[in-house]
């Protein structure tokens, strides 16, 4: 059993030094090196192993129903020989894992492939007969590698790797929709466009080319592929808007369009941060749903065969899933990058707080390490680890991890909403005294910038400046910005260089009543960055993310989740 934080630390230290010249960043000769700060490693999280899963009560139930069952529902991960699907999961540190669905022993899933995160994962069933599963692993930089012959413990061959899958904010498989007994593959653009790809069989060229097959799919924050559920033999869909309601989408069959006109399942379904594929979990030939509640307790809903679902029952110990960061099969658009804050006190000693997906903060951990004088700033992942970067602003030097770049003098703020130009790579933003933000594009790799794009003058009007993560829903990193009235402004991420944000939406007035607006990234698990902010006295709130079209409606109704944070007076 691995203990619940893991001190997996990363330095900051005076390595290569580099210059910044006519906004681009340059090697430099050999000169004397600047005198680098103090040094600080960061926690993180580690997971401990998931409980079993209690599906008990849903195959009991089952039984008398079996006689009138059809054709056994082909599972899309089934690595522990049961003809059920497993769970498969990527957790809060990083790791992947499963949870068998049988009496088997689950733990770590390991894959060999790119070192960037596994984003996401996407169950593709037995795609060429070997009685083994297939796994689409979709990574950080925008990779999808096709893994084979997946078992217990993983996958061991990359039969495929393609390129560009960053332009879609969404991947998934609602199963068989042509007929030919391989599951497909469906993906949304950040545009709401959908598109069709047609499995082939050939794991070394595993999808036709892609076709268009469908627009105004943005309008919902989570897609389910979930299998045959109206019994046709087809391929289904759940979609989610994010008010709640689900809707049923079944299955044409034809790839330019797959699916029917929606039907209204029911609302109330955002009381979930993911929902996901569990294909027929009772036996009796209907695609099921497992759904995720904030707590962390996982829940089943049994299909009726008719696009619709029973009651739901509880299938795990309450918060026993809270460390999934995201699950195979979820509906949820994938995040990683940061889902932590720092905080500093007036005598400079630095904390680290970190998520735990149902909204609340791990207890504080030391840095021990003086950083007062510095102008810091915690940056959404810079390399491929997916985890938040320290940034510290120190005589003109900029030190990021163990790599070190002069000439960001002019600078009075630094800090790293996440990807800003759609490469899946961190990215920096730059305001100088002048207030004008500069976009300074990371290499991925955390150790150099490209030159600086001009992003725009007036800048220097916002007291706040954060950002980390997507908060409108569409899968782009936003940023958020206090002026001097207490105005709330969002900028939403476009994924272009040279024009990385859309017009400012206002969010609300009266958020100057904080002393402290700070974003952690995703703090309830839904793959949505959320803010916190604190009060004079010392309270901490909570705003949740909605993925509403509404600005003004970006955030639900705070929520206290803690005291005693006058201490800190600075966050990041």
């Amino acid at each position: 059993m691995r203990t619940a934080f893991s001190l997996r630390g990363r330095r900051i230290a005076a390595c290569t030094a580099l210059a910044l010249s006519a906004g681009m960043l340059l090697a430099s000769p050999a000169v004397a090196q600047p005198t680098p700060p103090p040094t600080a490693e960061q926690p993180r999280h580690a997971a401990t192993p998931l409980p079993d899963l209690d599906l008990s009560p849903l195959r009991a139930g089952a039984t008398a129903r079996t006689a009138e069952a059809g054709d056994p529902l082909a599972s899309r991960f089934d690595v522990d020989g049961d003809g059920f699907t497993d769970v498969l999961y990527r957790d809060w540190g990083g790791e992947l894992g499963v949870v068998p669905s049988g009496d088997g022993q689950g733990g770590p899933w390991y894959h060999y492939g790119a070192s960037e995160v596994p984003m996401d994962l996407v169950p593709l069933g037995d795609q060429n007969g070997n009685g083994q599963p297939e796994v689409l692993v979709l990574t950080k930089y925008g990779k999808a590698e096709l893994h084979g012959e997946a078992t217990l413990s993983g996958a061991y061959s990359n039969s495929w790797t393609g390129g560009g899958w960053n332009v879609y904010n969404k991947v998934f498989s609602p199963g068989d929709v042509d007929g030919d007994g391989r599951f497909d593959l469906l993906a949304r653009k950040h545009n709401g466009d959908l598109y069709f790809y047609r499995a082939t069989g050939n794991l070394s060229a595993p999808f036709s080319a892609p076709v268009k097959a469908g627009v105004g799919w943005g309008a919902f924050d989570q897609l389910v592929g979930i299998g045959d559920s109206d019994g046709d033999g087809r391929g289904d869909a759940v979609a989610r808007t994010p008010d709640g309601n689900l809707y049923f989408y079944g299955s044409t069959g034809v790839k330019t369009s797959p699916f029917k006109p929606k039907k209204l399942i029911g609302g109330g379904w955002n009381t979930f941060n993911q929902l996901l594929s569990a294909d027929d979990v009772n036996g009796d030939g209907h695609a099921d749903l497992f759904t995720r509640t904030v707590d962390g307790t996982l829940w089943a809903y049994q299909g009726r065969g008719n696009g619709t679902f029973s009651t739901r029952t509880r299938v795990s110990a309450s918060g026993g899933y809270l460390s999934v960061d995201q699950f195979a099969g979820s509906g949820a658009i994938a995040f990683a990058g940061k889902n932590a804050l720092m905080a500093r006190t007036s005598g400079g000693s630095m904390y680290w707080y970190g998520a735990t997906n149902n909204g609340k903060l791990t207890p504080r951990q030391s840095l021990d390490a003086d950083l007062s004088g510095l102008t810091l700033g915690y940056a959404a992942s810079l390399d491929t680890d997916g985890f938040a970067d320290l940034v510290v602003l120190y005589d003109g030097t900029l030190y990021v991890e163990d790599w070190q770049g002069g000439g960001w003098g002019s600078y009075n703020h630094v800090f790293g909403p996440g990807d800003l130009n759609g490469d899946g790579k961190g990215d920096l933003l730059a305001r100088d005294r002048s207030g004008v933000l500069y976009l300074m594009r990371g290499n991925g790799e955390g150790t150099g910038f490209a030159s600086r794009i001009r992003v725009g003058s007036g800048w220097g009007a916002y007291n706040r400046l954060i950002g980390a993560g997507d908060v409108s829903g569409d899968g782009r990193a936003d940023v958020l910005a206090r002026d001097g009235s207490g105005t709330l402004w969002l900028y939403k991420g476009t994924g272009v260089s040279t024009r990385p944000f859309a017009t400012r939406q206002k969010v609300g007035g009266g958020w100057n009543t904080y002393r402290q607006i700070v974003a952690p990234g995703d703090v309830d698990g839904d793959g949505r960055a959320d803010l916190l902010a604190t009060t004079p006295g010392g309270t901490l709130y909570r705003y949740h993310s909605t993925a509403a079209t509404n600005p003004a409606a970006t955030f639900a109704k705070r929520a206290e989740i803690g005291a005693g944070w006058q201490v800190y007076p600075n966050l990041y």
